[in-house]
């Protein structure tokens, strides 16, 4: 009981807030919608829940997990945070400039798992994040701001195509810009702040 009372103990609503944006920009539910219409149009089967619960696992198994691969390697945080930084740096310019620099796996057959939860959801760009900013976040904050990522992601997928259909490839273009400019500035903010500790 104590234990789970100083672990809520140490969640901090600001940086639930600020880590929630920032991942759910990475994770990116609404700019991946054309990819998953495209898929259901294919014939691949696309089950919500499995998709979050396996997305939710990868990324809370990684986000515990980081660190000690990090120790495994002899990487500090901030090295790693400098590198993940310039990652989102590019996922960034892949929204604003709509340019293709990450290639994605073959979307053929059944979809839930793969390519779906990893590694579209929980995949490279959501690791290299989470792992940059623990040097700023405590991991409560960030557990909680996952499962939220996860809630919206699961009622992005379930309601897919009344998104498309009511909000348009127009708003959904707009949505996918403004969250390529907000990781953008994180981006830099994680290269240049932690540059500053390093030196």
């Amino acid at each position: 009981m104590n234990t789970i009372q100083q672990f809520f103990g140490a969640v901090d609503f600001w940086q639930v807030i600020s880590s929630f944006i920032f991942l759910i920009a990475i994770i990116d539910p609404f700019g991946n919608i054309p990819i998953t219409i495209a898929m259901q149009q294919k014939g691949v089967k696309i089950k919500a829940w499995r998709v979050c619960l396996a997305s939710l696992i990868i990324l809370l198994a990684f986000l515990f997990l980081g660190e000690w691969i990090l120790k495994l390697f002899g990487v500090q945080i901030e090295y790693f945070a400098i590198a993940g930084g310039f990652v989102i740096f590019l996922m960034a310019l892949e929204m604003i400039l709509d340019v293709t620099i990450f290639q994605n796996s073959n979307l053929d057959g059944e979809g839930s798992i793969v390519p779906l939860a990893f590694p579209m959801y929980a995949g490279p760009g959501a690791f290299t994040a989470l792992l940059a900013i623990t040097a700023e976040y405590s991991i409560a904050s960030l557990c909680v701001s996952l499962v939220l990522c996860i809630l919206v992601l699961y009622f992005v997928l379930i309601g897919t195509n009344w998104l498309t259909k009511y909000l348009g490839q127009t708003s959904l273009y707009i949505i996918r810009k403004f969250f390529g400019i907000i990781v953008l500035a994180i981006a830099c903010k994680l290269m240049f702040g932690n540059l500053a500790a390093v030196f």
